[in-house]
């Protein structure tokens, strides 16, 4: 490598040096992981000695991607190949996330495929950092998905199908995340469900859009309860649940409903979904069966939730404690087996 960047620093023209990024990146290109990524490294130890200025450096980029999608057919792994020779680029002392995206976006946003390498970037930058950090380089970038993806792609879409959820957190003019509608937080969590997402991405989608205040509010308990049990009900006549996306899900609901405050909003919840849904016979019952077991609701949250006369919350509760008396009565018969065992 010293080698290598005395070669280039004695170099007399500095005005074609992008020839040699150009060539350098040609010549890599379809030979192994561990080359590409040495001539990427190799590139930013130059940018960061201050021997290769950006400005030839994205010249020699932009000749290769003018021609990436046509030579697309002949390496169809061409997006990956040039995130591996540009990624390094990010390592501290190259350039950053928001100047760099945005110049080696330029020849490929009117193709339509900045965002496909943006993505295969991102994707190996996590595999070094956390996604926390990434999704941080990214907003102080300044860096909008609506800038890089063609006007008719679904933004949100696009992001949980590239599984990238961590950038799409949305800071305010004073730094502090804006604040969903709980109708939009319920839209977002709701469509990773749906997405199958795996309890890390909803975390890192969690952490990435909502502050410490908003991670600990009753809107985001009632949000997931509300869009997991939705998943887990099965429309055939009559409606059942799926304990095995209770238990899927479970580790979710467990975090967020971290006491029996919380508990209590989520069986709140609950029986709004069960309003909504006109009061499907004995489904609420199946329902706390299955969070019982799971441990995600435990019985003194179920109390509470059974005498509890918040008159914000009444719409539908005589219906539904109707339907879940069997369940009490079996939880109190519980806890009498208990208490006599131990006497």
């Amino acid at each position: 490598m010293k080698e290598a960047l005395q070669c280039v620093h004695e170099m007399s023209s500095t005005q074609l040096l992008f020839l040699f990024v150009q060539t350098g990146l040609e010549s890599t290109l379809e030979r192994s992981t561990i080359a590409r990524e040495r001539m990427g490294l190799l590139l930013q130890q130059l940018i960061k000695a201050g021997t290769l200025p950006k400005q030839q450096y994205y010249n020699g980029v932009q000749e290769i991607l003018e021609v990436a999608e046509d030579m697309a057919i002949d390496i169809p792994h061409i997006w990956l190949y040039l995130a591996e020779l540009i990624s390094p680029m990010l390592h501290e002392g190259g350039i950053p996330m928001g100047e760099l995206f945005r110049e080696i976006s330029k020849p490929l946003i009117p193709l339509g495929q900045a965002g496909v390498l943006l993505v295969q970037i991102l994707n190996l930058l996590c595999k070094e950092i956390s996604h926390k950090k990434a999704g941080a380089m990214w907003r102080e970038g300044g860096l909008r998905w609506g800038d890089f993806l063609p006007e008719d792609v679904d933004v949100n879409k696009f992001v949980t199908e590239k599984k990238v959820e961590f950038t799409l957190g949305v800071e305010s003019e004073d730094g502090q995340k804006e604040e969903l509608s709980s109708e939009e937080l319920s839209k977002q969590i709701q469509r990773l469900i749906q997405d199958q997402a795996d309890d890390q991405r909803l975390f890192d989608w969690i952490e990435a859009n909502l502050d410490e205040q908003q991670m600990s509010s009753n809107m985001l308990v009632r949000a997931l309860m509300t869009c997991i049990c939705q998943s887990a009900i099965i429309y055939e006549n009559p409606n059942k649940v799926d304990a095995a996306k209770i238990k899927k899900r479970a580790k979710v609901l467990q975090k967020y409903l971290s006491d029996d405050k919380k508990e209590l909003q989520a069986l709140y919840a609950l029986q709004a979904l069960m309003v909504e849904l006109e009061q499907p016979a004995n489904l609420l019952r199946m329902f706390f069966d299955s969070l019982y077991d799971e441990d995600v609701i435990k019985e003194e949250a179920f109390y509470k939730w059974e005498s509890s006369k918040d008159p914000a919350e009444q719409q539908g509760k005589g219906v539904a404690l109707k339907s879940v008396t069997a369940f009490f009565t079996w939880l109190r018969e519980a806890e009498d087996e208990d208490e006599s065992d131990n006497s």
